[in-house]
Parts: C-alpha cells; structure tokens; sequence
C-alpha cells in the first residue's frame, strides 16, 4: 500500500471516529466492580501518575513470563502463536499464547475479571473497550506513549484516538477493517454473474433467486447482528434505542420482512443451517452439499477474508463485497478490528507494553501476522508488507482502502450498556422469524419494545 492510501485512509478515520469518542464512556453492568488497577502507568491513589517508564526500562529484566489471550480463527491462532515465539526467541521474555472462539473468548474474560486473573495482555473488541475500562480492568497507555516505550510516529492521530475513553489511551489498534459479505465466486463466476459492490437490496434479492433456483445455494444475510446495523444507518434509525429515539417499531419491520420473505421463498437459509460460531462451520465453506450451505455470509472483519479462504473445500474462490443496501455511504464505514490492551491484573506492565509495541511496530512480527487483524495501524508497517501479501490479503486491503474508505461514513459509537441483551433477543427473533414461528411484524414489535425496556421512552 502506498503511503498516500494509508494517510488517506487515516484522515477518513478522523472524521469517523469522531463520534465514538464523544460516546465512549458507556459502562457496563455485568462486568466486576471497579478494582485498584497495577502497573507502572496507573494513577498513584494522591491521582498523580506515576512516572513514564522509558523504552529500554520496557523490556525489563530477569526471567519474565507473559500472558495474552485472543479470540479468532485457526489461521489467527497459527500466526498469532509463530509470532508470539519469534518474539520469545529475540527476548527471552515467555509468553503464553490462549485462543478461544468469541463466545468463549468473553465467557472467559469476564470469568477472569471477576476473579482478578485477566491474561496481561487481551484482545479488545470496539463494543467493549469502554465498559472495561469503567470497571477498572484496563491500564492506561498514555504515559508509555508520551515516554515512546510505545512508539506510535507512524500511527497517524486519528487512528490512535479510536483508542481513547475518557481522554486517556487504553487500546492500541491490532488492525483496521469493515463489515462485508463474503461469497462463494466459484458459484457466482460459474452462472455468468458478476457481483457489483454497493448492490441495492432489489439487486441481491435478484442474485439470491437465481443461485438458489440453480444450484440450490442459499444466502446467509440476516443471521447476524451486522446486517441490521448496516441496514439502520442507510435508514438513519438506530439500532440501539439509547442512541436516537424512533416513535413506533414500525422502521424495523422491513429488515425483519427481507428474513421472513428469504425463507418462505426460499433463497435464505434456515437457522438449522447456521453455525456462525466459528469460520471453519460457517454454511459459506461447511456443509454437506448445496442444500445445506451458503453461497454468501455477512461478516464483521474484511481482515477474516484469507481465514475465509483457508477454510473453503479445494477450487472454491472466497470473494468479498459491500452488504446490500439502499445508500451505500451511510452505510459503510470504517472501523478497528481489535485492540491490544493492557488489563489490571498485570504483574509486569512494562514488559507487557514492550511486547504490544512489537505486535505494532515490527516489521518482522506482522510479515508473521501478514494483516489477518485488518490494515496495520503503522503506515510504515503498511508500506513494508503490502508487497509481501498473497492475493487474498492484498484482495481484503485493497477493499478497505479503495472500495469503503472511499464512500463511507462515521462509525456507529460503542454501544450502551444492555446492548448485549438486545443482540442476544434480536438472536432469538431472527431464528423464530427464520423458523416461521414469528411474523417480520411482531418480531419489530418484540425487537422495539425491548429497547423501550432497556433505555425507556
């Protein structure tokens, strides 16, 4: 990538990212009580902080072992794990590598939290970063970055601030990506039929009728939280009531009808052949035959396109694409795909520190990682793989810089507290609406009403 798509793709971010600055403060009832935070960057209990450790003091001293967990994919936890022993090669420093799917993944950490044993070093989702650091169980980063222990010359300002809750800097961004929908173009290239980025709803409808009519192939649009939130900004409605009040469920009765219309004509899958859980039994390369599988799936990471492909049956092409939608700008947007944060519980900040600035700042560590996290938030990292990366991680950069950052808009701010109450009933009405045993009208209702329930009128 040149230097000029990389700052270009920065200055979008400043725009976007504006938002989520000003809402990132949401906490999070179900996460522990605040606790008196460790490490050398923490608050003394006068509120001064405590003295910036330099670079060197970073590396620390004597034998030293670490821990970092990760949610993911095999691809991720392969590379993740040969970097991650590079590094304990050039340093000496152990580090232990823990791997979960997502699900499992936050089960974990907030197991963990409550039990004051957070790995040292967690991979932060967007939607998170904030109620975790209102329960005290991040350390912040700030005073690593003025003292350059964390060496952020080539992360542009804009890039780093998506990092920041309360002013202070808890996350440093692992990578840079975007919501889309990956399809199988073995299929699609088979039947003569070209996908256009930026299709309207009418057009995939179009597409989804005419694979499923010929190979049997289904679409897999609307079993996940992402394509509503992508449908809401083209509408301007929220998909969180706690965000900007609408007066009636009625706004959401048509992403609801677009499920229930799939599945009774038969280009969407049911939800008995939906496994989500992890990429390897996505229906979009796991299944027994066309009858049970997908020919396209929404995802939330454009970065996950190589663990796409990894994971397709030999000679199926996985290509990517914007969602369908009625205004492609509101709707796209650029976001973070994780964070690297250091959590409370942490015996040895500054070697923790020192080994996140290696996952941002080596060269030799992301030639490892090859940008399976999303664009690298250095552009002088950018700049060095960008000739290195195979076609399929070349396909997914090229994506983010030159099909979204291109016509986006804002990202959404993180969500408020009690989102994941509502995700987990928009779960339960996509699967009942998929099954027949709910109608796209009393799904809204039900979907609207929980909202009123969480955050009132």
């Amino acid at each position: 990538m040149k230097k000029s798509k990389k700052r270009m793709l920065a200055m979008a971010l400043s725009a976007a990212m504006a938002m989520s600055l000003l809402a990132g403060c949401s906490g999070g009832s179900d996460n522990p009580p605040a606790k008196e935070s460790s490490g050398a960057a923490q608050e003394s209990k006068s509120g001064e902080n405590t003295p910036s450790p330099s670079k060197e003091e970073a590396q620390g001293d004597g034998d030293i072992s670490l821990v970092m967990s990760w949610w993911g994919n095999q691809t991720r936890n392969e590379r993740t794990t040969k970097a991650l022993n590079l590094y304990s090669e050039q340093t000496g420093i152990s580090v232990e590598g823990q791997f979960y799917q997502w699900d499992d993944y936050w089960n974990k950490m907030s197991t963990s939290a409550a039990g004051n044993s957070l790995p040292d070093i967690i991979q932060m989702d967007y939607a998170y970063i904030a109620q975790y650091v209102d329960s005290g169980e991040l350390i912040d980063l700030t005073p690593y970055i003025d003292s350059g222990a964390i060496d952020t010359t080539n992360i542009e300002s804009s890039v780093l601030e998506t990092g920041k809750v309360n002013d202070k800097v808890y996350g440093m961004v692992a990578g840079l990506t975007c919501v889309c929908l990956f399809y199988n173009k073995t299929v699609t290239d088979s039947l003569g039929i070209e996908i256009k980025n930026n299709m309207t709803i009418d057009e995939f409808v179009d597409i989804a009728k005419e694979v499923t009519d010929k190979t049997g192939y289904r679409a897999n649009l609307i079993s996940r939280s992402s394509y509503l939130s992508y449908w809401a900004r083209a509408k301007g409605i929220p998909i969180v009531e706690a965000a900007s009040p609408v007066d009636s469920y009625e706004p959401y009765v048509e992403v609801f009808k677009l499920l229930e219309d799939g599945v009774k004509e038969g280009w969407h899958l049911t939800p008995d052949c939906i496994d989500s859980s992890a990429i390897e039994t996505d229906p979009l390369v796991y299944g027994s035959g066309p009858e049970t599988m997908a020919w396209c799936t929404v995802n939330g990471g454009s970065n996950l396109l190589t663990s796409f492909q990894d994971s397709a049956p030999e000679g199926v092409e996985i290509g990517l694409t914007t969602l369908p939608t009625s205004n492609p700008k509101a709707s796209n947007s650029l976001g973070v795909s994780q964070f690297f944060c250091v959590s409370s519980d942490c015996k040895d900040v500054d070697a923790a520190v020192a080994l996140i600035d290696w996952l941002i700042n080596s060269t030799e560590c992301n030639e490892i990682l090859l940008a399976e996290r999303g664009v690298p938030a250095s552009s002088l990292v950018a700049d060095a793989l960008s000739p290195q990366l195979n076609e399929t991680t070349a396909k997914a950069m090229d994506y983010v810089v030159n099909v979204i950052e291109v016509n986006c808009s804002p990202m959404d701010p993180p969500t408020p507290d009690g989102s994941s109450e509502l995700s987990s009933t928009l779960a339960k009405l996509q699967e009942a609406v998929g099954y027949g045993e709910m109608s796209a009208d009393e799904a809204a209702q039900e979907y609207y009403n929980k909202m009123i329930e969480l955050w009132g009128e």
